[in-house]
């Protein structure tokens, strides 16, 4: 039973808190009608799909997503392998400990608190990999249904084809985002390594960091932008 200190335990609740809770709160924001890359990104996909469907010529459109469908690999290839590296830490026991110890000065009072730091930064992996799985296997459905929407059909038809590939592609990249975004939870998890003040800093840098750039950085603005232009397009010049 690993014994925690009261900062520690406040270190992990607050770090169990921001990282369960953070895409609630993102959603809550985007439905207050805020700047939200993901939350405007939904309706940027959903059009997306419905132009897709009205075309004759797919062939880029599936392009786009076999190279979504390319790097979420690789993001699930690199988060296996660090799962893998760490496992390899975890379980080697008082050597892994005492080597870790001695090349890096790492703040664990004994080498249960260690384990279960670095329990901590695999968990949080895993939940990563897990959202990469599931992204990639939706990006599969995606591409599936491209291939069903038929060439030839009325606008009905059509538009009925692109809201059910919009509601397969926007899941499917949420998952992604999710896998990556554990990454930035995962560096803030390392971070206890180094005490719980450290872990506590990385922590809200983390989160006021993946804020900042859902809602403040130019890509936010860029992105609401053309959600703006999509749901209001400008008057034809006359």
């Amino acid at each position: 039973m690993i014994e925690l200190s009261p900062l520690n335990l406040a270190a992990v609740s607050l770090f169990g808190v921001c990282w369960l809770f953070y895409q609630p709160f993102l959603n809550l924001m985007g439905r207050r009608g805020g700047a939200v890359i993901n939350t405007d990104l939904m309706v940027v996909r959903t059009a997306w799909m419905h132009n897709m469907a009205r075309r004759e010529n797919r062939f880029m459109d599936g392009q786009l997503l076999a190279q979504a469908l390319s790097s979420s690999s690789f993001f699930a290839s690199s988060n296996l392998l660090l799962i893998a590296a760490l496992a390899g830490v975890l379980f080697g026991g008082q050597t892994s400990y005492r080597n870790v110890s001695s090349l890096v000065a790492i703040n664990s009072s004994s080498r249960l608190l260690f384990e279960g730091q670095l329990a901590l930064v695999l968990l949080t992996l895993a939940r990563g990999l897990l959202d990469f799985i599931w992204g990639i296997r939706q990006l599969n459905y995606v591409l599936a249904a491209i291939g069903a929407t038929p060439e030839r059909a009325d606008d009905a038809t059509h538009h009925a084809f692109g809201d059910a590939a919009g509601r397969l592609l926007n899941p499917a990249l949420h998952s992604v985002n999710s896998g990556v975004r554990g990454y930035y939870f995962a560096l803030a998890a390392a971070a206890w390594l180094f005490g719980p003040i450290p872990f506590i800093a990385a922590t809200l840098g983390a989160v006021t960091l993946l804020v900042w750039r859902q809602r403040r950085s130019p890509a936010a603005h860029a992105i609401a932008d053309l959600r703006k232009l999509l749901e209001n397009p400008p008057a034809p010049p006359t």
